[in-house]
């Protein structure tokens, strides 16, 4: 018969802790030489426009940081869900980034159930790095001059005055839905394919109103071709300093603007996406940044890793609510 074996606290102690250490060695390992080769950023629009100059300068900044050239991989395609589709398979070692979108992330599964990747299952999220909000805009054939004459106008002929958006379930669609749930009102929307055509259709008076981003009409607003009558942000905008927000004209609930994340996918090592989470704060505090972002309408957004989970579940039931309330649906 074999004697019963005594372990004393400590020794089981110290062999639990051997035990997690050496689990724990691999990754400790990999994040010590992390990265040894140059990164991808995939970002889901062609070059130009915000998110590829919001993509273009992170991976110039993070290149610098890390010590290795950061390549942005511009992947169009599916409203999105290309570029989340490579990411989402690529290899989990922390050199696969991707610039998502929260339409990517928090609308996009509010309307297609058959999507090809789980916006919180597939990706581990790092940073929202930069936002941009949305701007009503009327041309001069309505002839109103305030976010409050338009909801009167609105009220009095029901479904007789036109929104353009920049497609249908995009984020310029569901703010203009926000408004109408938020005011009470029954606007006609009308969907074109992208924001070229939405603007141009305000410009000739196919449309009454226009919903999209402040990247997009302020120039038109600064240039007296159409008229802004409210900003989709809890503070104004230095490039619109005449527009007021939703809430300085009645709408405090009127805040909905589009934002731009760096995630990974879901099982890259922790310690990798505390180093990157890192980097990218440094680079977000930098006034250079600010400066940089401003020139295009964008707003630079700090967080944590923590809190752009929280932000993409709170979104995400958001948007379902508006989508629902408006029955919006994608072919």
């Amino acid at each position: 018969m074999r004697k019963p074996i005594h372990l004393s606290l400590g020794a089981i102690a110290r062999g639990v802790m051997l035990c997690l250490l050496g689990a724990l060695g691999p990754l400790a390992q990999a994040a010590d030489s992390w990265p040894s080769r140059p990164l991808t950023l995939i970002v889901a629009f062609p070059p130009g426009g915000g998110a590829d100059t919001v993509g273009r300068y992170y991976a110039e900044r993070l290149s610098a940081v890390l010590g290795q050239p950061v390549v942005v991989d511009n992947k169009p395609g599916a409203g999105t869900a290309l570029a989340a589709e490579a990411a989402a398979r690529a290899p989990a070692d922390g050199y696969t980034l991707s610039l998502a979108t929260s339409g990517q992330l928090t609308v996009l599964p509010n309307l297609d159930p058959k999507l090809r990747f789980d916006p919180l299952k597939d990706f581990a999220p790092v940073a929202v790095v930069a936002s941009i909000p949305n701007v009503i805009a009327v041309n001069d054939n309505l002839k109103v001059d305030s976010l409050p004459a338009l909801i009167a106008a609105a009220k009095a002929r029901p479904g007789a005055i036109s929104y353009s958006s920049c497609g249908n379930g995009t984020l310029c669609h569901l703010t203009g839905e926000l408004f109408k749930n938020q005011s009470g009102t029954d606007l006609l929307h009308v969907p074109y394919k992208g924001s070229a055509p939405a603007i141009t259709a305000l410009l000739g008076g196919e449309v009454d109103v226009a919903v999209d981003t402040l990247t997009i009409l302020a120039p038109q607003i600064n240039a007296g071709k159409v008229k802004g009558l409210a900003i989709s942000s809890a503070t104004r905008s230095p490039l619109l300093p005449n527009v007021p927000t939703g809430a300085e004209v009645g709408l405090p609930g009127f805040v909905a603007s589009g934002w731009f994340g760096i995630v990974v996918p879901a099982a890259t090592p922790p310690a990798v996406i505390e180093r990157l989470s890192q980097a990218i704060e440094g680079i977000a505090a930098a006034p250079q940044t600010a400066q940089r972002f401003a020139q295009n309408g964008i707003s630079v957004e700090r967080s944590t890793p923590e809190g752009f989970a929280q932000l993409i579940r709170d979104d995400r039931a958001r948007w379902k609510q508006v989508i629902d309330a408006a029955a919006i649906k994608i072919e």
